[in-house]
């Protein structure tokens, strides 16, 4: 497995760290959230390119990419907020948590790249993990919830395009995530103040929340995402963000905010399961290539 691969695993981990962080934040409103932790993740990023001199590997760089990494951040957040406020959370959720489905199906457009029945197999297994998790307890679909639910599903398609178009924009540096996540914050601001009110932390566990939020699972996460699916193994890294809500659903389980129940235990055979063989599958492939180089 590929140092870029394994980076890429870094952000899975992050973002098992989202619910909770997010829990603490409360009454924050999601644009104020989004403004205040991106603007952190991009303070995050400009030491980074100050320190490396990581500031002259973003000349050059078309601002049609800029553009499009902006897009995909905001957008992913924009469309996901929206969804919840539509339709129900867990429901909603599971149609977004499709990203990872659809990064895996997807990527086998990408050149050089091809999907095999293991790909598939683990991440239809993965995601029966996932809806488990998300929307075990979930009620009926109600036709009144459909706009939200069609939300969702452009948040999935959103942030699956936005992961596997970074593939083929490989030759543009990761330090461009930078730029995308201090445009995210500005986007935020104005939609903050059009459409919600502004309240602030009511304790300091609050603060450290949004603190942890913009250098974890809204900062480095980013960082570390952008280089793996650019440089590793992106169909692996799919299946793996299965991942996702079931750590993050271990921890709030740890911290006291959800009850661990049989449910979560069969959801976590079922995702470690479909990581295994997608893990397997690429491994095997990984093996045939050099034996054919050699």
């Amino acid at each position: 497995m590929s140092r870029a691969t394994l980076t890429g695993f870094i952000a899975i981990l992050l973002w098992a760290l989202l619910a909770l962080f997010t829990v603490g934040t409360s009454p924050v409103p999601p644009f104020q959230l989004n403004a205040l932790t991106f603007a952190i993740g991009g303070a995050i990023g400009v030491v980074w390119l100050l320190r490396t001199g990581g500031v002259k590997r973003l000349k050059g760089v078309p601002l049609s990419v800029y553009a499009f990494g902006t897009i995909g951040l905001f957008g992913y957040h924009a469309l996901y907020f929206s969804a919840l406020r539509l339709a129900p959370a867990a429901e909603a959720s599971l149609i977004a948590y499709l990203w990872p489905l659809l990064i895996v199906i997807l990527s086998g457009l990408l050149p050089g790249e091809k999907l095999r029945l293991g790909h598939i197999l683990g991440a239809f297994i993965g995601f029966a993990g996932a809806a488990l998790i998300v929307g075990g307890k979930a009620e009926g679909l109600d036709p009144a919830h459909i706009p939200g639910y069609l939300l969702a599903l452009c948040c999935a398609f959103t942030w699956s395009s936005y992961s596997v178009i970074s593939r083929r924009l490989g030759s543009f540096p990761t330090e461009t995530v930078v730029v995308y996540c201090i445009a995210t914050a500005l986007l935020s601001v104005p939609a903050h103040l059009a459409l919600e009110e502004t309240l602030w932390p009511n304790s300091l566990v609050g603060w450290l929340c949004i603190l942890g939020l913009g250098a974890g699972p809204v900062g480095l996460a980013f960082y570390t995402w952008d280089h793996g699916v650019k440089k590793g193994d992106i169909q692996l890294l799919g299946v793996a963000s299965y991942a996702a809500p079931l750590l993050s659903t271990l921890v709030l389980v740890i911290a006291g905010f959800a009850a661990p129940t049989w449910t979560l235990a069969l959801a976590a055979s079922l995702i470690t399961a479909g990581a295994a063989l997608a893990a397997r599958t690429s491994l095997k492939r990984a093996s045939k290539a050099a034996k054919f180089l050699l």
